[in-house]
């Protein structure tokens, strides 16, 4: 734990300190057993450069094998996790104090992309907390060029923590004890931010090779905790990377409450830049962790109530990116899913929308040996379908597989239907006199 835990944090309270120490003994790691899922625990940076290398390896591998082929990564392999941490927490404490903002306005309950605050209310609202006076948030906003048109949205809320220059000057939040803007990542030693400078520099090496390789690079989610994080660096990828086609995919995880308003946000986010919007969609792995982490801690649960909510999360996400294909052709989506209904659902839109298989905007994704019943018609059909390939050392591996088989509902169902098919495929072969065929 000493090495996950930052300057700043060594600096703050005790009891505080204490009690995250605890909660936190239990994640990030194998600690929870089989079920549990695999967050790299930071050695040094020259461990970081080995799965790089690593990843590197992956993305040649793709390349030489396939056309279009995919390769993915974890964010947390590539740096020190709790910098994700830290940097989520921020951007989360930022997001915060824009919906705070906007139900002093009388905007509660609207949907994230429905916002907009009033620019001249705003000001009043910074000046009255003693955060900034009216001029001072007036050069604030002009210069990033923001609420020119009276009102500003969450996008242009988030344009104000530019990642393009020194995070650690620019990360503030309001600390409505103190009244003032405090930046968060101020205490970061020197070596923690060469270390954020290393992760982003290994994205870079990463997204180019993708790049000469002709392969999409695929950010795994992760926990919520680290997620803001990993999906803020993924963009920022994916403003460099995906001006001509999608070639950084994030990844979104459908049971989580905020899904749908991530996934909106970022879409509009590329209709204004005008790159191409790459995506997975999962339903997610983490539920149990996240909820055990959420009770220890004290903060709200993140996760769906039920796994039919996050089914509805699931389609309602899906149909916002099919739509969003259907108008301009620039976003991509990979439905990751063993689910045979979204399968349905998803061929069932794309017929309604003109979404052509050809047209390769639209692709499918199982994991290796599960669910080949989907993943062999759907590439018999003309439809793009990948089969996701995990490996590594047994012990690794397993714990893996048995998480996945966990989180994916019915599989034992769905492995009895599975086999079904198989001795029926088998029999009428017999009888066809075609066995080998």
């Amino acid at each position: 734990l000493s090495s996950g835990t930052s300057a700043a944090e060594k600096m703050g309270g005790a009891e505080q300190r204490e009690r995250q120490q605890r909660a936190q003994a239990g994640f990030g790691g194998w600690h929870g057993g089989i079920s549990s899922t695999h967050t790299y625990i930071y050695a040094d940076e020259a461990k970081c450069d080995q799965h790089m290398e690593t990843f590197l390896h992956c993305i040649d591998a793709s390349g030489g094998s396939s056309e279009n082929g995919f390769s993915a990564i974890k964010m947390t392999a590539l740096g020190r996790p709790q910098f994700l941490v830290r940097l989520s927490e921020v951007l989360v404490k930022w997001r915060r104090f824009f919906h705070q903002m906007a139900v002093e306005q009388g905007q509660a309950g609207q949907p994230a992309l429905g916002i907009k605050l009033e620019m001249e209310k705003l000001q009043e609202a910074l000046a009255n907390l003693g955060i900034a006076t009216k001029e001072e948030s007036q050069q604030w906003f002009t210069g990033e060029k923001l609420g020119m048109s009276g009102t500003v949205d969450l996008l242009d809320w988030n344009r104000l923590i530019n990642s393009r220059t020194k995070l650690s000057k620019l990360l503030v939040v309001p600390n409505m004890q103190t009244r003032q803007l405090e930046p968060l990542l101020s205490r970061f030693t020197e070596e923690e931010d060469l270390q954020m400078q290393r992760v982003l520099q290994r994205l870079d090496v990463l997204a180019k090779r993708a790049t000469e390789k002709g392969v999409r690079l695929m950010v795994d989610a992760e926990q919520s905790y680290f997620q803001p994080a990993i999906s803020r660096l993924t963009l920022e990828m994916q403003r460099r990377f995906n001006g001509h086609q999608a070639i950084i995919f994030n990844t979104y995880q459908c049971y989580l409450k905020e899904a749908y308003d991530n996934v909106t946000v970022d879409v509009e986010l590329s209709r204004r830049e005008g790159w191409h919007f790459g995506t997975k969609l999962v339903r997610g792995a983490y539920m149990e962790q996240e909820r055990e982490r959420a009770a220890r801690i004290g903060y709200e649960d993140p996760i769906n109530p039920t796994y039919e909510k996050t089914n509805e999360m699931y389609h309602r996400c899906l149909d916002y990116i099919l739509e969003e294909i259907k108008q301009n052709r620039k976003a991509n989506v990979m439905v990751a899913t063993h689910n045979e209904d979204t399968v349905k659902f998803t061929l069932r839109r794309m017929m309604e929308l003109g979404i052509h298989p050809s047209e390769k905007k639209v692709c499918f994704g199982q994991l290796l040996g599960m669910c080949d019943q989907i993943t062999f018609p759907l590439g018999q059909a003309g439809f793009p379908v990948y089969k996701y390939v995990p490996y590594g050392p047994v012990q690794e591996a397993l714990p893996y597989l048995a998480r996945r088989a966990q989180e994916n509902r019915g599989f034992m169902q769905r492995a009895t239907r599975e086999r079904d098919l198989l001795w029926r495929e088998v029999k009428r072969r017999l009888l066809a006199g075609s066995l080998f065929s």
